[in-house]
């Protein structure tokens, strides 16, 4: 009973956040992040740790608790931004988004094979995807890890599915994914997630061996079903330029093992640079690199 409430609150909540104008929402957003940024206490110490890993070694403090405030504020402005999914609609996409090479998208299609969508937790994920489902209105499925809390998840799900796009839990992925190629879907894959030693293969990341899912070369070099990068990025302006790269090059030695991980850490390598080119815009808080590659042996 008291689940049913909270999820009645929080589908209230996110409708009347979707009312208030979009430019003012972001500004509320950089004022709630600037004053949660303050704090160094849990997901943003958590985020600030991160970027001690990763830019430690080129950055002073105080640069790196500046950046984590941006980090934060960034993501205060998502709590603002994605509850207008529900009000998108193709006359007003242009002010939320504009998209660049979408040729490459559109021709990979073209080939009825299906699609894979290499992106991650970086710039407004949940807005891009809406913003493409509704553009080019494809027929759409989704990865998605399901968050524990029942009304959290049954939120993000109405507003995942608002343009028709289906999701799937990881762990029943593959076959939905090959029924997929073969009705020639877009399928999204977030692969900047840690996962565990025997789901991934350790490959850089951020200068740094990441566990990151091997599911994604497998099943593109299995299939020859085209991977075409896709990130958003917030602009100046308060629009999300959202960037087509053209279908990845594969790598195809015949090696099994060495291609899985040869590809995999491609997919990382595109990734990582709009992490450089727009640090502020990825998701900090999850702890990338928790699986690590060998444990030490336990003093005696």
């Amino acid at each position: 009973m008291l689940s049913v409430a909270i999820g009645r609150v929080l589908n209230a909540l996110v409708d009347l956040l979707g009312f208030i104008p979009i430019r003012l929402g972001q500004y509320l957003g950089r004022l709630l992040g600037g004053f949660l940024g303050i704090a160094a206490v849990g997901p943003m110490k958590s985020s600030l740790d991160g970027l001690r890993m990763v830019f430690g070694d080129r950055m002073s403090e105080k640069d790196l608790k500046k950046l984590n405030r941006r980090v934060v504020i960034h993501f205060a402005q998502m709590l603002f931004e994605v509850p207008h999914v529900l009000r998108l609609n193709m006359r007003n996409l242009h002010r939320y988004v504009y998209f660049e090479n979408e040729k490459a998208f559109t021709d990979a299609l073209a080939k009825g094979k299906g699609c894979f969508i290499l992106t991650g937790h970086f710039g407004n994920w949940e807005f891009m995807s809406a913003a493409i489902t509704l553009r080019f209105q494809t027929d759409g499925i989704a990865v998605a890890r399901p968050v524990d809390f029942a009304p959290a998840e049954e939120l993000l799900t109405r507003l995942r599915t608002h343009f028709g796009t289906e999701i799937i839990p990881k762990k029943k992925a593959m076959k939905k994914l090959l029924m997929g190629i073969r009705k020639n879907k877009t399928m999204g894959i977030l692969l900047d997630q840690n996962v565990d030693w025997y789901e991934g293969v350790f490959v850089p990341f951020l200068g740094k061996l990441a566990c990151t899912n091997k599911g994604l070369a497998l099943i593109a070099m299995k299939t020859g079903a085209p991977v075409i990068p896709v990130f958003s990025a917030r602009q100046p302006d308060g629009r999300y330029r959202v960037v087509f790269e053209n279908a990845v090059e594969l790598v195809h030695t015949g090696s099994k093992l060495s291609d899985t991980e040869e590809n995999t850490a491609l997919f990382n390598r595109i990734f990582e640079k709009y992490i450089y080119w727009y640090p502020e815009q990825w998701f900090w808080f999850h702890k990338r690199w928790k699986t690590r590659p060998s444990c030490p042996f336990p003093r005696q």
